[in-house]
């Protein structure tokens, strides 16, 4: 072979090898991605807002007749027994007590009477609930044991028996101090007769604890002269605690009585569980932390996991409530990271054979880490989340990271 052909042989396959070089360096490199798995599970959606707790029933307790009050020597977290002496009131000289005053003293018997026979209808109503939740409770006992229904519906009925003798217990308590608000206005009124006819028996009024608790706020702690009515201490039982949580009007429609609630980063090392006890009938207006007016509505909840999780929480503490709406098991589920618009719907890119794929997907609630699809996807495709700009249809891609996998 001649010089001439080796020379052509050559620079052939010097271009050769050129044109292969530039073809691998101009062809498309994969694109790194991060992925995650479609998994089928429990899907959540709930209403996240701040709460506050407070005791579901506060006593305060007030001056039952006109005089000068002793300096009050309990403070706020004292323990008080029934019947313990809180105050002491010196009442005024008896030619000071005209008909006004007992007149006073009258109405305010009359008016603390009328509470009692409501916290006696209240009682028995809760006595009435509580008989009616513990039947059904029995009842659908019955039918879980033996299959017929499920075990949810069975936890429930248990749920709405705590419930209803929490509710009870409430119920009595505000009797009691009721009770014990008639007894102090029909002595006080006793007394100022006696007082009339026989000054030397005017020397001081006792005034003694409706219930057992602990004081939550010395009101009039100072000596001095007090009126018929005036407060001068508040007394509860911490640990009978309720969280009050106002939503916006727009997601309280969604919230119902019974809803699950969770108590997140309240202080304990563990999620609270709560359940809604009742969204308030009316609403109020409140200024955000932008300045933008909203309406708003209190809901109600009840504490319900056992006291020694949040026994050092006390009243007017702050909680991170979180309000489940809608709850679906075995639900498909995709991070909503993978999400994004396509034309009037929603789609997400789908790794096929080293490739993504571009696919439509149908979500019907979302929430701020998963959204449950209707259709589009099944459990264990892998897509792409958070996809920039350069992943498009077709395009290889090499995983760099997959989470949920």
């Amino acid at each position: 072979m001649t010089r001439r052909w080796w020379s052509i042989i050559r620079w052939v396959s010097i271009s050769g090898a050129m044109l292969v070089f530039l073809v691998l360096a101009l062809r498309p490199q994969p694109v790194p991605v991060d992925t995650a798995r479609v998994v089928a599970g429990k899907f959540e959606y709930s209403i996240e807002e701040d709460g506050k707790t407070r005791v579901r029933e506060r006593f305060t307790v007030a001056a039952p007749l006109e005089g000068r009050l002793e300096r009050i020597r309990l403070k706020a977290g004292d323990p008080v027994e029934r019947d313990m002496t809180l105050a002491v009131i010196h009442p005024k000289d008896p030619v000071l007590l005209d008909a006004r005053t007992e007149r006073e003293l009258r109405e305010r018997l009359g008016a603390v009477q009328a509470t009692k026979q409501q916290a006696q209808a209240a009682v028995e109503r809760a006595q009435a609930s509580l008989t009616q939740a513990k039947a059904d409770y029995q009842r659908t006992k019955t039918l879980a044991d033996g299959g017929i229904t499920t075990p949810a519906h069975r936890e429930r009925d248990e749920l709405a028996v705590k419930l209803a003798t929490k509710d009870l217990a409430a119920a009595t308590f505000a009797l009691d101090a009721a009770t014990h608000e008639v007894e102090m206005a029909r002595a006080a009124v006793s007394r100022l007769g006696r007082s009339k006819a026989s000054p030397e028996q005017a020397q001081q009024w006792e005034i003694r604890s409706p219930v057992l608790g602990r004081v939550l706020r010395v009101i009039q702690e100072n000596e001095g002269v007090v009126t018929v009515g005036t407060p001068l201490l508040e007394l509860a039982d911490p640990s009978d605690l309720e969280v009050i949580v106002d939503v916006l009007t727009t997601d309280a429609v969604q919230i119902q009585p019974g809803a699950q609630v969770w108590f997140d980063r309240w202080g304990g090392s563990v999620a609270v569980e709560g359940r809604v006890r009742v969204v308030e009938p009316s609403g109020f207006t409140k200024i955000s932390a932008l300045g933008v007016e909203e309406q708003r509505v209190n809901v109600v909840i009840d504490i319900v996991s056992a006291a020694e999780q949040w026994q050092h929480v006390g009243d007017g503490y702050r909680v991170d409530a979180r309000i489940v709406v809608f709850s679906q098991e075995e639900a498909v589920k995709v991070p909503t990271g993978a999400l994004f618009r396509d034309g009037d719907g929603w789609a997400v890119f789908v790794v096929v054979n080293g490739r993504a794929r571009i696919r439509p997907i149908h979500t019907s609630k979302r929430n701020g880490l998963e959204a449950l699809v209707e259709h589009g996807l099944t459990s264990g495709d892998q897509v792409i989340v958070y996809p920039s700009d350069v992943v498009r249809d077709g395009i290889g891609v090499v995983v760099r990271d997959s989470a949920g996998a």
